[in-house]
């Protein structure tokens, strides 16, 4: 395993563990629902903070039929994006990450028309994924495609960082070589904002440092300086994390707090990948796709220091 194959496994974990308390904004609800947040975990029947509720998605045509049957549920009071997920189960977003790195390795490159090919494909299946919340950029993009536009140009300027969640599976599955153009390219199907391509050009940048030697840490000082400060990192390193990331940063999804938050927390905890999985839960919010970051950059550093990457480090429940 080398260190962007290491990033891409620690990314899957990520998400894995904080599925059950995604999209937690109240921490107390947190905490009384999840007691001992140390291992994959089922999500609970209902979630306090759903949005569902107000949430709408209406395909224009058979083009955009993408909630299949867990349409019923939105509209709903309660309902957990991820209820029908078992302990240890990716989210949708990182389910087209390992499609996306799958695709490649059968395929041996990557073109961008082959893969939204596959992303329309799958999403139109019934049950290829178990997940009942579609973020905006999924219902965006098939509404485009429903009326007929090129599916190179159905992404929208959509800000939240679930745009990150396929950087390390394509970093991962891609030959060796500077791949920063591939991945802008890829990112933009989907995502076609300017802090989302350059929070994903930054992460690609701290990645293949780490994977040429150099640690966590001063890669974050020398290629993140436009989004994150070492200097304010080490003063808040004494607050606790729902401190710093709840009042100093949100826990919310909008790319200009979400990677800055990341990249505190693989900062804060930069030599323990366990920690820092469990920390980026247990702050709430947008907390798996943080972890498209968090686990991918804790990850590469751990198989830096060690050689090696634990995929073993979490049981299930």
């Amino acid at each position: 395993m080398n260190t962007y194959q290491a990033a891409y496994n620690g990314s899957l974990i990520a998400d894995a563990f904080a599925m059950p308390v995604h999209w937690y904004y109240d921490r107390d609800a947190l905490d009384r629902d999840y007691p001992e947040l140390d291992r994959y975990l089922p999500p609970c029947s209902h979630h306090p903070d759903s949005i569902l509720w107000r949430s709408e998605y209406t395909p224009l045509n058979k083009k955009g039929e993408i909630l299949h049957d867990q349409a019923c549920f939105w509209g709903q009071r309660g309902i957990h994006y991820h209820q029908n997920l078992k302990a240890g189960e990716n989210t949708v977003n990182f389910k087209l990450a390992q499609a996306l790195h799958d695709e490649i390795e059968l395929k041996g490159s990557y073109d961008s028309t082959n893969w939204v090919k596959k992303y329309i494909e799958l999403m139109l299946t019934p049950n290829w994924h178990n997940d009942t919340y579609l973020e905006e950029y999924h219902r965006a993009f098939f509404t485009r495609y429903a009326q007929g536009k090129n599916i190179l140009k159905c992404g929208i300027s959509d800000e939240h960082i679930g745009g990150l969640a396929t950087v390390p599976s394509l970093l991962a599955a891609l030959p060796a070589g500077d791949h920063r153009q591939t991945i802008k390219t890829h990112v933009t199907l989907t995502h076609r904002n300017s802090n989302v391509l350059r929070a994903a050009d930054c992460l690609v940048r701290l990645l293949q440092f780490i994977a040429n030697g150099t640690p966590l840490r001063e890669a974050l000082m020398t290629q993140a300086g436009d989004w994150f400060s070492t200097r304010k990192a080490s003063k808040w390193e004494r607050q606790d994390d729902r401190v710093v990331i709840g009042q100093r940063l949100s826990p919310a999804c909008y790319i200009d707090q979400s990677f800055p938050a990341s990249l505190y927390l693989a900062w804060k905890y930069h030599e323990d990948f366990a920690a820092a999985i469990i920390a980026n839960a247990k702050v709430g919010g947008d907390s798996c796709h943080r972890g498209a970051v968090v686990g991918s950059l804790v990850a590469a550093e751990a198989k830096r220091l060690t050689g090696k990457f634990d995929l073993t480090q979490f049981p299930a429940d």
